[in-house]
């Protein structure tokens, strides 16, 4: 029935984050022409939390080791954005893109859907 899903981010300059998934985290891409690029994604999982307030969306990225990430996308001169926190569910930070959007990025410590295959 559904055969994938597709995020959207909304920038104030497109053009540099693209280019910051192309060149930075040299993720896969078609050109669906224009130079509008779309990424192939890692793995994914959704999670539905609860709000008493407005609804929205937010885009965290996951990885095994959270130092050696944060370390390798310094070296492509990624800034953090926060700093590293441990929460109950795992060890997070942030980074802004170019265009202005903060995308989280964490180490989780619970089962993730990943592991399902």
């Amino acid at each position: 029935m559904i055969t994938g899903s597709h995020v959207v981010l909304f920038s104030r300059d497109p053009a540099a984050d693209r280019a910051f998934f192309r060149d930075v985290l040299d993720w896969p891409y078609v050109d669906a022409g224009h130079d509008w690029l779309i990424f192939r994604l890692p793995p994914a999982e959704l999670a539905v939390h609860p709000s008493d307030g407005p609804t929205g969306h937010e885009l965290y990225l996951m990885c095994d080791d959270l130092e050696a990430t944060v370390a390798e996308l310094g070296a492509r001169g990624v800034q953090l954005t926060a700093d590293v926190t441990d929460e109950r569910w795992g060890r997070l930070t942030r980074f802004r893109l170019p265009g202005g959007s903060e995308v989280g990025l964490y180490e989780p410590r619970h089962p993730t859907a990943l592991d399902l295959g």
